[in-house]
């Protein structure tokens, strides 16, 4: 099956850690690499944001990564390429008539834009993945949110006008059916990790040392609505215990992160500066040793269409004191791999860290679960089956529509 993935802003090359890289990148590049495996021909389409970058570069396993001339060759804050998507999706169009693919499956609501404005005029289906929604951002984020204001009207009509929807969680399918789009047009497949990567044990270096008896881990981007502020905050309720925080920018730009100074600016506030540490952008070679140095991994989102840190610190066996939001509610099984707790709750967060850190057997118990899960729902393996089962049904019911007529 020939497969377009258009990802307008989040490009499988990308660096990890910063404002607008995080796990939808992750999402395309290895979803990509497993169906390429698999033999399928996979061409990520993402926006040229240097004019250093060669038109075509290949990724591990088979897939071609496709750089689409779109707005300046320079990096552009996502909220601000919606002028750019008809240009995009003028350009899938002529690529498409040059090479047709049998489906299209754009991540995020600009590369819905885009993708339909490519594959209409050669009738090739679209599977739509938004990876996050306008409505919730707006409803969290209020003024704050630096979305177009034609957002969320624009992702109901993707919604209604795609050949089918793919949520990652099954929050999502509620969110969307809020939206007018019907829950039998929506598909749920979830995020993965790789579960070879990230595995119990790892071990290596770029581990900074303990402080304190028991570690916390903190990681994915820096910016507000991680919650992170939270973590911060329960921690003045939980002694003898260091909290570390990874992503954002080098450690060596951290002092120049605005995010990175209120977080520092809080903790000092607190009286629990000695206790928490920033370090910045993690390779990801690294993440898995990084992860098992850690008694606990916190996810405190306010929001998380999804999140894959939490399959990331099951997968190593790790437990997780998640925010009952959004896509944990899928992952996280509470009481089972971890605890959820109320978002915005500083103190439930403490009170159930507290808990699990004084009960070393019970960690274990929830860490061992925790890779099960993962192994038997999460693995790249499992998500690339079922977005093919996803890819089958669009491309079935194409073909027997063009019969039809």
């Amino acid at each position: 099956m020939r497969i377009a993935m258009v990802s307008e802003h989040a490009s499988p090359l990308a660096a990890l850690g910063g404002v607008d890289a995080g796990g939808q990148n992750v999402y395309v590049a290895r979803l990509s690499e497993e169906l390429a495996r698999r033999g399928h021909d996979v061409t990520v389409y993402t926006r040229r944001d240097s004019t250093d970058l060669p038109d075509r570069v290949p990724l591990p396993g088979g897939a071609v990564v496709e750089h689409v001339p779109a707005g300046p060759p320079e990096p552009v804050p996502k909220d601000d390429l919606f002028p750019y998507m008809p240009g995009f999706g003028a350009h899938l169009a002529r690529a498409f008539e040059r090479e047709r693919p049998d489906t299209v499956h754009a991540h995020f609501w600009m590369s819905g834009m885009a993708s339909q404005i490519g594959a209409h005029p050669h009738g090739i289906p679209v599977v739509q993945t938004f990876h996050a929604l306008g409505t919730v951002k707006r409803r969290h984020q209020g003024q704050l949110d630096t979305s177009p204001a034609e957002r969320v009207d624009i992702e109901r009509q993707i919604g209604r006008t795609c050949t089918r929807v793919l949520a990652t969680c099954t929050d999502e399918v509620h969110e969307l059916a809020e939206m007018g789009v019907p829950p039998g047009h929506v598909s749920v497949v979830p995020c993965g990790v790789d579960a070879g990567h990230f595995r119990p044990g790892a071990d290596g270096p770029g581990v900074p040392p303990r402080r304190e008896r028991h570690r916390l881990l903190s990681c994915g981007r820096l910016v507000r609505r991680k919650g992170y502020d939270r973590a911060i905050r329960a921690l003045t309720r939980i002694p003898d215990t260091e909290l570390v925080i990874a992503g954002g920018p080098p450690a060596e730009l951290l002092e120049a992160d605005p995010e990175a100074e209120r977080l520092l600016d809080l903790a000092e506030r607190a009286g629990v500066a000695d206790r928490v540490r920033l370090v910045g952008a993690v390779d990801p070679r690294h993440m898995p040793q990084l992860m098992n140095s850690a008694d606990l991994v916190l996810c405190t989102p306010v929001y998380e269409p999804f999140g894959i840190v939490p399959l990331e610190a099951m997968a190593c066996g790790v437990p997780v004191v998640a925010t009952d939001v959004g896509g944990h509610r899928d992952t996280v099984a509470d009481g089972r791999t971890g605890r959820l707790v109320p978002p915005g709750d500083a103190w439930a967060i403490a009170d159930a860290v507290r808990e699990l850190l004084g009960h070393g057997r019970l960690r274990r118990r929830y860490g061992a679960a925790g890779r099960e899960r993962v192994l038997a729902r999460y693995t790249w393996r499992r998500v690339a089956d079922g977005v093919e089962q996803v890819y089958r049904r669009v491309t079935a019911d194409r073909a027997v529509s063009w019969e039809v007529a």
